[in-house]
């Protein structure tokens, strides 16, 4: 079995995009079309080159394809804002190829979802979230032997738990008093360990090199912020751009958040290297899952993927971590920290994964929203 890294059910309801949109003919429907067709042309003209030559080789679709998900993804961000705190959402995500939008919703639930044909499922995503609290307490910090993490499916309207073996997922389940019907198995997972940082020239601590996330302001102190693991509270940065700096805050286990301050004279940008070129930062909208995203680091550069999960407990030898979100991005030694964006929305920095750039894998991101808002961080945008 290969090893990771930290790297320093139900039916939907589906709405059609680009082309021909399938929509209900209703005005609810024909103004969620208008607000897909408002986001496209907001686009247009204002998407980095980079951003859609990643996008046509990464998904193998043309320009004009890229802006149709690209605007289909914008307004699944607003969507999953809107319903997320609404009675009987069981959870919002975007298809494999970019072209529809789906919105689970519990049977007999009064949800609007304007313009989105509901079809309903059997449990809430606040019922689902709890199973995720109870497992996230039961496992502690330590975690459990053989269990590897878990996260809500909401593709599947479920809970899953990721372990060695069915029986050692089981256990974990049973033993945390869970209700095991939410509850299924995934053993075609690779185990969580230690990601070694390794040396390289993005910015360096006493325990190796990391990668920058983003560009963070604290009051009048600018900053950035990275992976928890990358150093502790009082570590000094000592080599790269970044340097000189100081580690204010940082989390690692329980999450993997971090921030750095630097000198005054620093240059803090709202942008991203995409080592080719930049990508400006607007905001920190959250994508929904099945939205398209890349990663920027300073071993591999620059790679994309989709969202495949959100709020993922990862356990590794020195802790479990929450709240990571689940990626098919790629990531290898020193892209601990980079940043995650969808579009111009910043979405996290780099934790942890397994695999390489040469053969895929599986990465999460510590979401920077929570950064932001624990420690009074205001990002930096272009």
């Amino acid at each position: 079995m290969r090893k990771s890294r930290i790297l320093a059910g139900g039916a939907a309801a589906t709405l059609a995009v680009a082309g021909a949109f399938a929509f209900n003919t209703s005005a609810s429907a024909q103004t969620l079309d208008a607000d897909i067709a408002d986001a496209r042309a907001d686009l247009v003209g204002n998407v980095d080159t980079e951003l859609l030559g990643a996008m046509t080789e990464h998904f193998g679709i043309s320009e004009g394809a890229a802006l149709d998900r690209l605007a289909l993804e914008s307004v699944a961000s607003d969507l999953t804002s809107e319903l997320s705190a609404e009675a009987g959402f069981a959870g919002l995500w975007v298809n494999a190829d970019g072209t529809e939008i789906n919105v689970a919703t519990t049977e007999g639930s009064e949800l609007s979802t304007p313009g989105v044909n509901e079809v309903p499922v059997k449990y809430d995503l606040a019922t689902l979230d709890r199973v995720i609290g109870v497992l996230d307490d039961h496992a502690g910090v330590k975690g459990e032997e053989g269990v590897y993490g878990w996260y809500v499916d909401v593709m599947n309207n479920e809970v899953v738990v990721e372990a060695a073996s069915t029986e050692a997922g089981e256990a974990f389940a049973e033993a945390a008093g869970v209700n095991t019907d939410l509850v299924s198995y995934n053993t075609d997972v690779e185990a969580p360990e230690t990601f070694i940082v390794r040396g390289g020239d993005s910015y360096s601590t006493n325990v190796g090199t990391c990668s920058v996330g983003f560009g963070v302001y604290h009051g009048s102190t600018p900053g950035f912020v990275t992976a928890g693991h990358c150093g502790s509270q009082g570590a000094a940065v000592t080599r790269g751009n970044a340097a000189p700096g100081t580690f204010q805050q940082s989390v690692f286990p329980g999450n993997d958040a971090a921030w750095v301050s630097v000198s005054a004279g620093k240059n803090v940008t709202g942008t991203v290297n995409t080592y080719w070129g930049t990508r400006a930062v607007h905001n920190a909208n959250e994508a929904a899952i099945g939205a398209s995203i890349c990663r920027s680091g300073q071993t591999t550069g620059w790679h994309c993927g989709t969202i495949q999960a959100k709020n993922q407990s990862v356990s590794y030898p020195q802790g479990t971590v929450h709240g990571m979100t689940q990626t098919s991005v790629c990531a290898e030694p020193g892209d601990s920290g980079g940043a995650y964006i969808t579009g111009n929305s910043a979405q996290g920095v780099t934790s942890g994964g397994s695999g390489n750039c040469s053969w895929g894998g599986t990465t999460y991101y510590q979401p920077i929203l929570p950064m932001l808002n624990a420690w009074n961080l205001t990002l930096a945008t272009a």
